[in-house]
Parts: structure tokens; sequence; C-alpha cells
């Protein structure tokens, strides 16, 4: 369980990073940002990776429990394809600064550990969907005539590059009514 502290470091570190690209994340602008002193920062994390690590555990638990969640319901597989898509795109509307760091290659790229995080929760993510497939398919609800791993492709790609444009675009149009076109037209796609 994290302390106010600690959530109020990783929530500053976020608008940092959305703000100033990685470069601006620094142990002093982190400091300054949230009034308290370099040392103070370090009694609650030994380093800037053990923050973004931290943030990324967050983030993971957040897609186990949707997960958990979807993969339990009743719904079909194109149901449960939306409710992903639903929960996500609310989640980064309602933190926008989240985008910049979940999605930005230039965090993970130079450090194992975090490229290790966004790895595992990226397999998370295509278990996920793999799974919902695999049941739309028996059920006849998926095409069948595309193998799984294209279909989750095109899934996880499509959402990751909506999400990335409208961070492009300084958010400059409805992430949830872009999301719900996006899936229709999957479901168009996919559908038997």
């Amino acid at each position: 369980m994290l302390s106010e502290r600690q959530i109020e470091i990783i929530q500053t570190t976020v608008k940092i990073i959305a703000d100033k690209g990685i470069q601006g994340f620094t142990i002093k602008n982190l400091s300054k940002a949230i009034g308290i002193s370099e040392p103070a920062i370090y009694r609650h994390f030994k380093s800037k990776t053990e923050i973004l690590l931290t943030m990324l555990d967050q983030f993971q638990n957040f897609k186990k429990e949707i997960s958990k969640n979807i993969l339990a319901s009743t719904a079909n597989s194109f149901e449960k394809i939306n409710m992903v898509f639903e929960t996500l795109l609310t989640k980064f509307t309602e933190n926008p600064s989240l985008v910049s760091v979940i999605f930005s290659d230039e965090i993970f790229n130079n450090e194992k550990q975090l490229s290790d995080k966004i790895h595992e929760i990226m397999n998370m993510n295509n278990a996920m969907f793999v799974e919902i497939i695999k049941e739309g398919q028996k059920n006849n609800e998926i095409r069948a005539d595309i193998q799984i791993q294209y279909i989750v492709l095109m899934i996880m790609g499509a959402l990751r590059l909506l999400v990335k444009k409208w961070e492009k675009s300084n958010c400059n149009f409805d992430l949830k009514n872009e999301g719900q076109n996006l899936f229709l037209g999957l479901k168009t796609t996919l559908e038997k």
C-alpha cells in the first residue's frame, strides 16, 4: 500500500513527464514541484526508476482488475472487447498525462527493468484478448479465418494508435466517442 506522499510523488512525476518529457523528470524538478527536499523524495523511493516502476505496477494492477472482471463476465466476446475499450479510454480521458508515460517508448527503452515491466503489461493485455477472441471464435461470434494473433494485433494496435493520436492532438477530440467508433469498425470487420 502506497503512502499519500508516494501517491503524490507518482502523480507529480506523471505530470512532469507529460509537460516536460522524460528529460524534465529529475529529482530536483520533482522536489520543487511538490515543495519538499530532494532527500525527502529518496525517503519514499530509492531512485527515479523505482518511482516509474511503482507507477507501472499501479497501472498493471488496474489492468489486472479489468481483465479479471471482464473475463469473468457473462458478456459475449464483442461486449467484452467494448468493456476494455470503455474502461481504458475513460481512464485516459480522466488522466491524460498518463498517456504520455504509459505509451512512451523513450522512457522505457534505456532501462531494462522498465522495459521488462512494459513487456509484462503488454503480455497480460495480449493474454486477455487471446482468451476473449478464442471464446468468440468458439461461440461463432468472431471470424475464425483470421489468426488470433493478428486479431489481437489489430485491436491492440488500433487502440494504441487512437490514444496516441488523441495525445498528439492535445486531447482535441472526444476519445471515448472515437473509441466507440473504432470498436464498431473492428466489430464490423471481425464479426462472423
